[in-house]
Parts: C-alpha cells; structure tokens; sequence
C-alpha cells in the first residue's frame, strides 16, 4: 500500500550499480501531482541519462516511481547526489514535521553571460559543454561573429544551483570558461540580465514557407528523400498506438510500441501532461531490437475513461506524431548563406527539450563545422509554442555545405545525434 514513509531519504533513492555496465535505479516515493513523471523524466534527461525501463504507479493521492537509468557518462557522486536533490526538488511536499523540503522558486533570477574571444572550430560546443557541467541552464543564445573572426557570444543562463548570486560561483563559472577558451579569451562578464534579454527574447522572423516547413504536421519532401533508405526512418514509421477500454473498468489502456530514442519516455510523458491526462500505472519496458513497447493505464482529467471516439482519435495521432517527428531539423538558404534549423515543443508549462542545444554542436563540431552565428527563441503558431535553434553555419570550413547530398548529411548527423542514434 502506498503512503508516507519514515525519512526524508524515502522521498527519492538512487541505488548504485553493482557493476559499471548495469542501470542506476532511482526511487521516487512521494505525493502525487500532475505531471510528475514528465518532470522526473525531463530532469533525467537534462542530466544525459537513458532510461532503460520503469515502472509507474499511483492511487491518485500517493506515487510510486521506479525508472532504470543508464549514463553516457560516469556519474560521479557528486552529480548522482545533487541529481537526488533536483529529483526531490520538485516532489510535492510530505507532512511537514517528517519532510522540510525546499521548494524551489517559481523562476530563478536570470543572468547575462557575455564573453569576446577569438573563432575556432568546435568553440561553441566547448562552451556549451561548461555550461552544462556547471548546471547552468541555457535560455536564450545570439552568437555573431565580426569580421576580423572575433566571436561575441551572449548567453541568458539560469543557475539550477541557484548560487550564481555568490561571488564564488560566478567567479567559478569564468575560471572554468577561460581554461576551456584559453588565450582566445579576450573578455568575459557575468551579470544580472538588464533591457538586453527583452531585445534578445524572440527569433528573427521566420518567412511563411520555412515555418510551413518546420512545424508542419507530417515530414517534408526534402525529409523523406534525405531519409527514404534510412533503417531509423524505416523504424519511426512503424509505430503503433492502441487504446484499450475493455481491461479496466475505471481506465483507458495505451499500448505504444515504437523506435527507441533519447528521451522518449519524456515525450510521451509530456505529452499526456499537456493533454490534461492523468496516469494510474504505466510500465516502459526494455530495448528490443531497437523497439520499445509501453502499457499505460490513465483517465481523463475528470477522472473518467476515455469513450468519445474523437478524443481517441486526437491522443493516438498526437502520440504517433510525437513519436514519428519529436524534434524538427532542417536546413535552408538564408540568402547567399547555408542555415541549419532545430525546433522542438514547449511544454505548456513553458519548458523546452533539455539538452538540445548542446547535441545540435556537439553534431556539428563532430563534422568539423563552424558557426558564424547562432540564435535560440520561441516561435508561436496556431496549436503550440516552439522553441526555435537557429545555426548560420560557416562556409569556410572543412565541411562542404554545398550540395544535397552534404547538407543531408548534416541533417542526419544531428537528428541522429539528437535521437540519441
């Protein structure tokens, strides 16, 4: 039977490997909220771990978590302990007297991170990748490169330590960047964000025909030629989602099974968050083949099974969709230029995809391109809100950008590396 626990430390356990090859497990034992799961696996992701398999319960007053996690990494303890206290950050609190957790504040204070240095190959990963290792959330982005191949770089970051405020951390954070940038530092600044973030808060506008192209439902044309004889592309297309009304009397069963990737357990979770339906159990098992298949008994808001045949409808095309499309790459002429476009949904809540950043440079640093410039925002259309990555991308680089071919490559490099392929 679920309910309280003796200890704070029940709130979330993570339980470390016997052997260097087998998951981390972490326990999440707490009240229930809506949209818990989809945070817990948001988090998960943020700090690059892959779910192999977890199991999801919950009376609708108390939940139970179980999820398999394995790193891309090593997890030092460190991390593994501050990834418990994000963890446990956004549980519900328990009964005052036995649970004091800290709540985090609804929005941290933003921070300018603004530095000068001299261009080289792979910088803006190398400074992504800092950022990240710091626990600094990246917000907004607007890199350009002068003329004389100066790179100005502004970055609107949050600290998920909250501790930026100190001297010690921003002191921290420029130490780090400048072992990274080395004698191509001329300049680094961290502050408090003035007037400059409500300038940098949106994307250069989008023309009618590239944003029909990144937000529309189904792939494009250049999509599928690029991935007609692609085995992932062979794969996505075979997903299947169910739903069962005849095995509970008080639940609707989804049966999804689909290609694996990074983050799906987030995609699908985030998407019945934002579809208003609730969870009762859920079970993600492991990798076969490639595949994966999940059952998941949930109702509706009110509670209720789902019987109307159009709601049906819209939650299994919505989850296939999802599946089949869960980030947007394509590439485009920006007048005499080669542009290269990301865009992924936002939450409801206002988050967007952990991480996406960082993948998108660390594709293109792996194929030797350079950014001349870079943007990150939020595009509205008529359903959702979109957050957008927008890379101008160097031609006097190794890699050349002309070509169907060449920039196909590119494309498939990262949405391999975003998919976690």
């Amino acid at each position: 039977m679920m309910g309280v626990s003796a200890g704070d430390d029940d709130v979330v356990q993570i339980q470390q490997p016997t052997k260097p090859s087998d998951p981390f497990i972490i326990t999440v034992n707490c009240p229930d909220k809506t949209g818990l799961a989809c945070d817990i696996c948001r988090i998960i992701l943020d700090f690059g771990l892959s779910i192999t398999k977890g199991d999801v319960s919950t009376d609708g007053v108390w939940c139970y978590i179980v999820l398999w996690v394995i790193p891309h990494s090593v997890l030092l303890p460190l991390t593994c302990s501050y990834l418990k206290d994000r963890l446990q950050g956004i549980c519900p609190p328990c009964l005052a007297s036995f649970y004091p957790i800290q709540q985090p504040s609804t929005s941290s204070p933003l921070y300018l991170l603004k530095f000068c240095c001299l261009d080289r190959k792979g910088l803006l990963h190398d400074v992504t990748k800092v950022l990240s290792e710091l626990e600094l959330a990246i917000q907004k982005v607007k890199v350009t490169t002068t003329p004389d191949a100066r790179v100005l770089d502004l970055f609107f970051i949050t600290d998920n330590k909250e501790l930026l405020h100190t001297k010690n951390r921003q002191d921290e954070t420029c130490e780090r960047l400048n072992d990274v940038l080395r004698d191509s530092c001329i300049s680094c600044e961290l502050q408090l964000a003035g007037p400059e973030y409500e300038c940098n808060q949106g994307i250069s506008s989008l023309s009618p025909a590239l944003a029909e192209e990144l937000f529309r439902c189904e792939l494009s044309d250049n999509e599928v030629r690029s991935q007609a004889l692609s085995p992932d592309m062979t794969k996505l297309k075979k997903t299947n989602v169910t739903l069962d009304n005849s095995l509970s009397p008080a639940h609707t069963l989804i049966q999804i099974r689909c290609a694996d990737h990074k983050g799906l357990l987030y995609d699908i979770m985030r998407t019945l968050k934002d579809m208003n339906m609730k969870i009762s159990y859920g079970r993600f098992s492991p990798n076969t083949t490639g595949y994966r298949d999940l059952d998941i008994f949930i109702q509706q808001k009110d509670g209720k099974k789902i019987l109307d045949p159009e709601k049906q409808n819209a939650l299994c095309s919505r989850l296939k969709l999802e599946m089949l499309h869960p980030l947007r790459v394509i590439i485009a002429n920006r007048g005499p230029d080669t542009e290269l476009l990301v865009a992924n949904p936002v939450e409801l809540s206002g988050k967007g995809r952990p991480r996406v950043f960082y993948d998108v440079t660390f594709a293109l640093k792996t194929l030797g391109i350079c950014v001349f410039s870079a943007e990150v925002g939020r595009h509205s259309t008529s359903e959702r809100e979109w957050e957008v990555y927008r890379f101008l991308l160097d031609e006097n680089c190794e890699f050349q950008l002309t070509g169907g071919t060449a920039r196909n490559k590119i494309v498939n490099k990262v949405r391999r590396t975003l998919m976690g392929w």
